[in-house]
């Protein structure tokens, strides 16, 4: 079975099944890989929407131009 075959069956799981399925996955994981993008004690900035009030400003004009959905 592949993945194409498995994901609309998923999607139909309740929230809770969904949850225990990410949890058996995650134990599935070869941890003995390197899988990790991040160095160890090294300080990274992330963008975060905070006093970014001009996105807010482009975010709120572009909601106002779009068109409802039906």
């Amino acid at each position: 079975m592949t993945l194409v075959e498995i994901l609309p069956e998923i999607r139909r799981l309740p929230m809770d099944e969904k949850l225990h399925l990410f949890r058996i996955l995650a134990e599935e994981l070869d941890t003995s890989e390197d899988i990790y993008p991040l160095e160890h004690h090294k300080t990274y900035y992330l963008m975060t929407p905070y006093e970014s009030y001009s996105a807010g400003k482009i975010l709120a004009e572009a909601l106002t131009q779009s068109e409802p959905r039906a």
